[in-house]
This record gives structure tokens, C-alpha cells and sequence, in this order.
């Protein structure tokens, strides 16, 4: 099945240390209501899933209509990523639900309110999306987390397993964080060495197992995941369509590869180059090579 990833627009009541957007919410305009609903019909044409996303999705008072809309057009998962906030408010996730979503995707990016809401920029953010979690569960919804890997929540990546799993979400995922937009600004301070995140990423993935879940890394090559191989996100990302700013990208794939993602000399040596996409560009422009040793046996 492909899948649309439709970008609503990039206001947001986040200002997070790691945001891949950066400051498109005060260059972007937020794309109208119509023309959202032009690209969820655009999307059916080819697209199965959908998930609406931004910048937040959340804040726009639309956001019902174009869940309806996508359920109208027979969707078969309607997702929403956000930065979780507003499921903190039980008759908001009500509506979104009558609507016709049926999967959520909410951000978390520390095990205490500490952590999480300093990479947030947002006090009370923690509460607000550890509450809404449960709200989620507590009405029977499919939920899957995302979790930005980052110089200050590496190491605590086992707790925030350990408090996922309590939870009971239905997926959660840690992602090394891409460094553009801010977090391309704040670099020195938000991105880690890939060597040291691994023994961390590996226990909290190992959690997840333990406790029956469905765990995931995303932008960890396999030189870095022996082990979990099988937790490799790429492995199976489906197909996807983006539509942002700049319009509609229909291969997100292609482009992630040509463009987003990078390999190194070695890694022609190693046995999983064909299906390994390499890290994000960004990492090894600044950190060089050296960490990745490809994989021979």
C-alpha cells in the first residue's frame, strides 16, 4: 500500500531543539482548506494511507473536515502526526475519531517532563502528551509513537521504552534525528555520535520486544543494528507520496535517496548495501566516516 503524507501547513505549538522544519512557520503560508482537500483528492488516486501532518496538524480547526473527507474517500488507515498535545482533551479525540481516524502518531521525547519538555521548548508538554496517550488507549485506538533520537534523551531511551510499554502503545519508534532546519542550527548540542547512541538504542528497542511490541529505528544503518536488523524502519516504509509546500512529491523514496541519504566508500563492501539507505547526509558531512564498518560475514 502507498501512503500520502500530507503536510497541512507549519504552525506549530512546539519549538523543538531538533525540528526539521525550522522556521517555515514564519515563511510558510498555511496552505488553505481547500487546497488541502484538493490534495487528499489527489491522493486517492494512488494512495491507500494517509497521514496528515505539518508543522501540527492539530491546530487547525479543519482538521475534522479533512479527516471526514479522507474517510468519505475510503482511506484505509487515517493517521494523524502530531506533537500529541491536544489528545490530552478527551472530546477532541472523540471528534477525531467519529470523523474517521483510526491511527495516531504522537511525539515523545523524554521519559520525565524535564527531558521531554526541554526538547520540546513547550512546558507541560509531557503531561499533556502522556495524558492524551492514555485518553488514545483508553477509547481503543491504534497508537505509534515516534521518539527523535537526540544528544540529550540518548542515553534515557531505555526509560522512555520502559514508559511507552506501560502505555501499551501499539508501536513506538526511535528516529536519529535529521539535522536540518534547527537541528541543523543547534547541532552541536542535539546530534549525537552514532557509536554511542547504539548500546542505549539496543536496550530500549530490547524492551519493546520483551514486553510484546512492535519496535522500530529509523536512519540507523545496519552497521549499527546487528541483532535488530529486523527493526530496521526502512526495511518497510511503505511507498510514498509527500505533498508540502512545494507541491507533490509522488516517490518520497526516491528522493530520500538521491538527495536526503548518503554512503560511504565502504559500505560497498558490506552485505546489506542493497538495502541499507546509509544515514542522512548531514551526519557524515560534519562526523566523517569512521564509525561505519561495513559488514562482511
Amino acid at each position: 500500500m502507498k501512503k500520502a503524507d500530507i503536510k497541512v501547513g507549519f504552525s506549530c505549538n512546539n519549538r523543538c531543539l531538533f525540528c526539521v522544519q525550522g522556521d517555515k512557520r514564519f515563511q510558510v503560508v498555511d496552505k488553505t482548506d481547500e487546497e488541502v482537500k484538493g490534495n487528499i483528492r489527489k491522493a486517492r488516486s494512488s494512495c491507500d494511507i494517509v497521514t496528515f501532518t505539518g508543522g501540527e496538524p492539530t491546530l487547525r480547526k479543519g482538521l475534522v473536515d479533512f479527516i471526514r473527507l479522507a474517510a468519505e474517500l475510503r482511506f484505509k488507515t487515517i493517521q494523524i502526526q502530531t506533537n500529541g498535545r491536544m489528545f490530552a482533551y478527551l472530546d477532541y479525540c472523540k471528534s477525531l475519531i467519529a470523523a474517521g481516524a483510526n491511527e495516531f502518531s504522537p511525539a515523545l521525547h523524554g521519559h520525565v517532563p524535564e527531558l521531554h519538555d526541554y526538547l520540546t521548548n513547550a512546558p507541560g508538554s509531557f503531561r499533556q502528551v502522556v495524558a492524551g496517550i492514555k485518553n488514545l488507549k483508553s477509547l481503543g485506538q491504534r497508537v505509534i509513537t515516534n521518539t527523535v533520537i537526540t544528544k540529550p534523551n540518548y542515553r534515557h531511551l531505555p526509560e522512555i521504552a520502559r514508559l511507552l510499554s506501560g502505555l501499551k502503545v501499539d508501536q513506538f519508534q526511535f528516529a536519529f534525528v535529521h539535522a536540518t532546519g534547527s537541528a541543523r542550527k543547534n547541532f552541536d548540542s542535539i546530534v549525537p555520535r552514532k557509536t554511542l547512541v547504539e548500546p542505549y538504542l539496543k536496550e530500549a528497542l530490547a524492551v519493546g520486544i520483551k514486553n510484546g511490541i512492535s519496535v522500530m529505528a529509523e536512519a540507523m544503518p545496519f552497521c549499527f543494528m546487528a541483532g535488530f536488523e529486523d527493526q530496521v524502519s526502512e526495511r518497510i516504509m511503505p511507498e510514498m507520496a509527500i505533498f508540502d509546500e512545494h507541491g507533490h512529491l509522488p516517490d518520497f523514496k526516491k528522493s530520500r535517496l538521491a538527495e536526503g541519504k548518503a554512503k560511504g566508500s565502504a559500505c560497498r563492501k558490506c552485505k546489506y548495501d542493497a538495502v541499507c539507505e546509509g544515514p542522512w547526509k548531514e551526519y557524515p558531512e560534519r562526523y566523517g566516516w569512521s564509525e561505519f564498518e561495513p559488514i562482511t560475514v
